[in-house]
């Protein structure tokens, strides 16, 4: 369970996933690094609500990963959570299969880019095209 804030802020330097209930922010440690297996984190905004609403969220979010998604996750990896208003509203069926398929997507995210490449970087320009 990840719990520091450094640990958050460079989960953000990773590999970045929008779901329809979630947002998922992954980024694989280095060997050394606090332990081999994978450690996930959870943020739920004020936005989706008051401090009860949150909490059932983040329970919800949990017990989603612990059923589902634990399986997909890999050694040596951190995973953030970042709930979206409906991981409440959506059947508990459809959050689980989308923080699956989250996590498949940013697993092959990262596999097509490497580890020395980080996706999600802003203000890279595009490549120009010209037509004529």
């Amino acid at each position: 369970m990840m719990r520091k804030r450094a640990e958050f802020l460079a989960a953000r330097n990773g590999t970045r996933i929008n779901g329809r209930t979630v947002r998922l922010e992954m980024r694989r440690r280095d060997p050394g690094e606090a332990g081999e297996t994978p450690r996930v984190g959870f943020t739920v905004t004020r936005k989706i609500g008051g401090a009860v609403v949150r909490n059932r969220a983040k329970r919800r979010l949990r017990e989603a990963v612990r059923l589902a998604a634990a399986r997909d996750m890999r050694p040596l990896h951190d995973y953030v959570i970042i709930s979206k208003p409906d991981v409440l509203t959506a059947p508990f069926s459809a959050l689980c299969e989308d923080l699956r398929q989250v996590i498949a997507r940013a697993h092959g995210r990262a596999a097509r880019t490497g580890p020395e490449q980080t996706p999600g970087h802003r203000g890279q320009p595009s490549p120009k095209r010209s037509h004529g």
